[in-house]
């Protein structure tokens, strides 16, 4: 019988814990629309809302897999996308440092090589 409460009493404390360490709870997913561009040393994205520039990561495993299915001839040229990410702050060192904000890609929702006017300038 005590090894069932000891057992119990552990297993509360776990899930306690396993709320509370929730790492993505401040996270909100937005929709973006801007202008990516990648290539060797590069991944970067423009919003067309802010003007803002973020380091893009791509977690979705989609946005570099569709943007190199374009067949660009030169690496960074500039795409039209629609993606839903989270925005965070950038590390200090490493790829993105030079960059304030990061943009991790959850989901690809358009990719266009036609980059809309009254959209983004």
């Amino acid at each position: 019988m005590r090894y069932i409460k000891v057992f119990v009493l552990l297993l509360v404390v776990i899930a306690v814990y396993a709320c509370n360490n929730d790492t993505h709870k401040n996270e909100q997913v937005t929709l973006y629309k801007g202008l990516y561009s990648a290539g060797p040393e590069i991944k970067s994205f423009k919003d067309c809302d802010s003007g803002q520039e973020f380091w893009a990561v791509d977690s979705s495993a989609q946005l570099e897999l569709q943007y190199s299915q374009l067949n660009f001839e030169k690496p960074y040229e500039p795409v039209y996308v629609e993606v839903e990410g989270i925005k965070s702050k950038s590390g200090k060192a490493g790829m993105g440092s030079e960059y304030d904000s990061t943009l991790v890609v959850k989901k690809v929702i358009k990719i266009t090589k036609e980059i809309p006017q009254d959209v983004c300038n």
